[in-house]
């Protein structure tokens, strides 16, 4: 590898990628606003976020694929010139009066569709560009890109105002276009952008996109970490839809502006910490431990209906999730195959983001119709639980949190066995080209890795 290159080349991308996401979040703010305010329908607001979510999962097994496939800078110039052509039609659409709700359903999939190829295909290239010891610095520092998503509403508020709807689609026009011109003229080392499969011959998109799960099934322990990291993406995305009507119970809108922007600054210094520190060396139980942190501050959430109390313990739980989603990637990227890496990682992708709509669409209906109820002041629970942490209006929210913090606990215990800490002893298969210089068989993952030399490896499997 050329070190300086693809240091530069991962800095570049990286900050190319970070302009990008926040004006596609500035675009799906006001779009929601508008929407909302054109129907007065909650339903409609909340399709918006489901048409995003859905192609997103749908498609990130085939993202992976194209990802292994393909040229990965032709990839990643495909992903963005389909998402400027998306949005370049809304502006049009904007421009002539003449935008629809359904053209806002169609343009949020086809941009999320897009975003899911640009993500998978750069973190598949991160190992590549940059050194092994730093892989855990460049990691958090990818989910500074998605914590700084969290701004953009306050951003998104203010440009509505001064430059309207049109206005901040040209925005965001404007940030694709840039990331585009980054990705076309940045160098980049070979080994990063070429296909780390055969593009001509090789088996169809369609029966190479399990390929992922196969290679996770085929690593001691992986499938375990998944499942964990999909019961821990459930317990976020729980937190995520409860939050706002929780606090909104006992205190006012512009309060809770305050408790999401603590909340906000927590994810965004977990994500420089992660990118300073690079992560916990026994990465596993590593995960373990931060997990078991995050569960307690989630619990937390519910011992009193107090603004200062989810004003403190809301950023600790949420400084937790950069950790542990960037300490799961680097061992993901550096215990996988590269060949089947995309695939890999889009296999990852597609749990997290299935299990967040799992969540959306199970709290609401859970709190409105379980557990608020039996947290009034003449529910089930008002003499047991209520005694603790209050009955009346939120209180049911307030012990979803408990139980779901719980939970994350449960799942630091069940990621602490010695069944998923076998994962720490599986074999890096990437390798920085300066080591594979001095050790040539290191250039062969199967001369490493007696799992990938196995008859039914790689090869057989794609």
């Amino acid at each position: 590898m050329n070190t300086t290159m693809g240091i530069r080349g991962f800095a570049l991308l990286w900050s190319a990628q970070l302009v990008s996401i926040v004006g596609s979040a500035l675009t799906g703010f006001v779009l929601g606003v508008w929407t909302y305010e054109r129907s007065g329908s909650a339903t409609q607001f909340a399709l918006i976020m489901l048409s995003g979510a859905v192609p997103a999962v749908l498609i990130a097994p085939f993202a992976g694929a194209i990802t292994d496939r393909f040229h990965r800078r032709r990839v990643l110039v495909a992903a963005d010139l389909i998402a400027i052509a998306t949005v370049g039609v809304l502006a049009v659409l904007i421009g002539g009066d003449q935008l629809q709700v359904w053209h806002i359903y169609v343009a949020t999939a086809l941009t999320a569709m897009c975003g899911t190829v640009h993500q998978v295909t750069f973190a598949a290239m991160i190992p590549l560009l940059v050194p092994k010891q730093h892989l855990g610095r460049a990691n958090g520092l990818s989910q500074v890109v998605f914590s700084a998503q969290i701004a953009a509403p306050v951003a998104a508020g203010a440009l509505l105002t001064f430059a309207g709807l049109h206005g901040v689609i040209l925005v965001d026009l404007v940030t694709f276009t840039a990331s585009l011109l980054v990705v076309l003229l940045v160098p980049l080392p070979a080994a990063a952008v070429r296909a780390a499969a055969p593009e001509p011959g090789g088996p169809s998109i369609w029966r190479q996109a399990p390929a992922g799960w196969a290679e996770l099934r085929r690593r001691p322990g992986l499938t375990g970490l998944l499942a964990v990291l999909a019961g821990f993406y459930f317990c976020f995305g729980l937190a995520g839809t409860l939050i706002r009507p929780l606090v909104l119970s006992f205190a006012s809108p512009a309060e809770l502006g305050f408790q999401v922007f603590a909340g906000g600054a927590g994810l965004f210094a977990g994500s420089l910490v992660m990118g300073a520190w690079g992560g916990p060396k026994r990465k596993v139980r590593g995960i373990a431990l931060f997990m078991a942190f995050g569960g307690i501050g989630m619990a937390a959430h519910a011992i009193a209906p107090s603004l200062a109390l989810v004003i403190a313990v809301g950023p600790f739980f949420l400084f937790t999730l950069p950790v542990i989603t960037g300490t799961a990637q680097t061992l993901l990227q550096t215990k996988s195959d590269p060949a089947n890496l995309g695939k890999v990682l889009a296999t990852s992708r597609a749990v997290s983001q299935a299990a967040g709509p799992l969540a959306y669409v199970t709290a609401g209906p859970l709190a409105d119709g379980v557990f608020e109820p039996l947290m009034r002041a003449d529910g089930a629970l008002a003499g047991s639980v209520g005694a603790v942490i209050g009955t009346g209006p939120g209180r049911g929210m307030a012990l979803m949190f408990v139980l779901a913090g719980a939970l994350l606990v449960v799942l630091g215990v069940v990621a602490a066995r010695p069944g998923l800490r076998r994962v720490e002893d599986l074999p890096d298969l990437v390798v920085d080209e300066q080591d594979a210089e001095e050790d040539p068989a290191a250039k062969d993952p199967a001369e490493k890795d007696p799992v990938a030399a196995a008859p039914g490896g790689e090869e057989k499997g794609e």
